[in-house]
């Protein structure tokens, strides 16, 4: 399918030779030029002005904390940003204002244009807006003109700013929401969240949201099984480099904590950007007690491994070297068009 003019001049002011970021900004940051021969994805972030989406895609993807979002703008008509994640695969990311003229103007004049070859739509909803039914008519309109030019596009809803709702109503106020917004978007399936900028919510929407667009997912699944297997670990998680967000894992336990990979995520990011301000970059790290001991560790060129062992027969030298010996194999399945080997047990 053809591109419009306006999507070709949007990659060819954004794409172009790969520069290396300023010291303390990772490769994820919004802006920074990419390969051509990347394997782009369009996401469409779109929702009703003052919804919080600049706010979130600001912390997920440009290394803003949550009481610095406060000085963003307003969104006018669509901010183009291309985002490199995992190599190859550039998230080609469409941040769409969202006041009424706007919005009018991309269900005619711009319909083609923004709705035509999307991987995925998110839609943000201010949970405590007071034009309920004027949102959910704008995300019909963005449902219909997906169904026409994307049919094969995923959906996803985002319930935004649940930190305003008591916390006693907000399990029945998002369980509501969520039966609603299933309802309306038939025949197409939307996958809804709970989200807030103040805590890990927003890093859990957003690692399933990722997760669906990575191409060999499945094979980078195979593989950590197999790594988790071979060195006896309880746990694996692997982290996308520069957001933090969990791309993949394996647990061979059960754990108690249901959310704890999104508080993670939020807690070595915030972490991470303590250490560029005292122009510090995070390598690694170690945390033991008598239960277990859990290594977080550079492990390819776009991701962090975290490792969790509870056998304490197991020295930590030992692990750090298996991390170490397995990052060549999983360089090799980052790239989407590298070969598809599978790490094997012995």
């Amino acid at each position: 399918m053809e591109e419009s003019d306006s999507e070709k001049k949007t990659e060819k002011e954004n794409l172009g030779p790969r520069v290396e970021p300023p010291l303390g900004e990772p490769e994820g940051s919004l802006g920074w030029a990419v390969p051509n021969t990347a394997m782009k994805k369009k996401v469409l972030l779109m929702g009703k002005s003052g919804s919080g989406k600049t706010s979130m895609r600001s912390i997920i993807f440009a290394n803003y904390i949550a009481r610095d979002t406060r000085r963003l703008g307003a969104t006018i008509d669509v901010e183009h940003s291309h985002v490199r994640f995992l190599g190859n695969l550039v998230l080609n990311l469409w941040d769409c204002g969202g006041q009424d003229t706007f919005m009018e103007n991309y269900f005619t004049s711009q319909r083609d244009n923004i709705f035509r070859n999307v991987e995925v739509l998110i839609y943000v909803f201010d949970v405590e807006s007071r034009e309920l039914e004027k949102d959910m008519h704008y995300y019909q309109s963005c449902l219909e003109a997906i169904l026409q030019n994307s049919p094969e596009a995923k959906i996803f809803c985002l319930v935004h700013k649940m930190d305003l709702v008591q916390e006693d109503q907000r399990d029945l106020i998002f369980k509501e929401r969520e039966e609603d917004l299933r309802r309306l978007s038939r025949p197409l399936e939307c996958s809804c969240f709970r989200t807030s900028i103040w805590d890990e919510t927003l890093y859990k929407a957003w690692s399933s949201i990722v997760y669906q667009l990575i191409p060999n997912v499945q094979q980078l699944e195979m593989n950590l099984r197999n790594f988790a297997e071979i060195i006896e670990a309880d746990e694996v998680l692997l982290f996308e480099r520069a957001t933090f967000l969990v791309i993949s894992h394996y647990q061979c336990k059960e754990q108690r904590d249901a959310h704890r990979f999104e508080k993670i995520s939020n807690i070595i990011k915030q972490f991470k950007l303590s250490c560029s301000k005292l122009a510090a970059s995070f390598q690694s790290m170690e945390v033991r007690n008598s239960n277990f001991a859990a290594f977080i560790d550079i492990f390819t060129s776009n991701t962090y491994v975290m490792v969790v062992m509870s056998d304490p027969s197991i020295p930590s030298a030992a692990t750090l070297i298996n991390i170490r010996n397995a990052r060549k194999h999983f360089e090799k399945l980052e790239r989407v068009d590298g070969p598809k080997q599978c790490l094997l047990m012995r």
